[in-house]
Parts: structure tokens; sequence; C-alpha cells
């Protein structure tokens, strides 16, 4: 059964939570959205990314989103206790552009992030 849309706005509020930590360079507002288990995969400059959220609120603290940051909340699919958001980021550290995909649960009434996972596009990537 399709969600009501007033569930679709809830799940885009708890997703600007993950936009604001990486805008501001501060991973605070993440570990609202993020259950301590939650998962991250992805690419980093070409080496593999996975494993606790940690990592993610690490990159965050470390590296400010920057003056030209932008991001984009898509809420892709909302069902009663399960939602998939893409982030669309571009300019993150002055220079990388993801595109992540966040799993939602609807926890004791509250909308959580149990995983993510991304790609930042090839143009972005920096050899080492």
């Amino acid at each position: 059964m399709r969600a009501e849309l007033k569930e679709h706005q809830a799940v885009e509020a708890a997703a600007m939570n993950f936009v604001k930590s990486v805008a501001e360079g501060n991973s605070t507002h993440a570990k609202k959205l993020f259950i301590d288990e939650a998962v991250l995969f992805g690419y980093l400059d070409g080496e593999l990314e996975h494993g606790s959220i940690e990592q993610f609120y690490h990159n965050v603290d470390t590296v400010p989103g920057g003056e030209n940051f932008k991001a984009r909340v898509d809420v892709l699919d909302v069902e009663e206790t399960l939602a998939v958001v893409r982030v669309l980021e571009e300019g993150w550290g002055g220079r990388i552009d993801f595109t992540d995909i966040l799993l939602l649960m609807k926890m004791d009434g509250e909308w959580k992030c149990v995983a993510k996972a991304y790609n930042q596009n090839s143009n972005t990537i920096q050899k080492k």
C-alpha cells in the first residue's frame, strides 16, 4: 500500500539531516538519521569504503561541503515501514559529485537510515 504524502514529507525531512551534516561538515545532524548499526558502501577516489557508518561521520567531520556545495533530495519510494531516498550532491569538498542511496526503515514511529550506498561521479575521481 502506498504511503500517504505526509510520510513522504517525513522521509524527506529525515534525509535533510544527511544534507545538513554534509553541507556544514558536522556529523551531528546525520547522527539523528542513522542507526548505530548502519552500514556504508561506495568508492571514494577509487578506493572501496565499506563497513560502519562511522566512516561517513569521519569523512563529514574532516571535509566540509564547501561554499559551492549543492544537494537535492529525491524520495523514490515510501512503503509502510520502508523508504528509499536518492541524494544528489555536487561540489563536496570543492570537487566531488556523489549520488547517494539511503535505505530508511520506520522504527518506533521515526524514519531511520540503516544503509548508505554511493557512487562518486567518475569525472571527479582523483587518482592517488
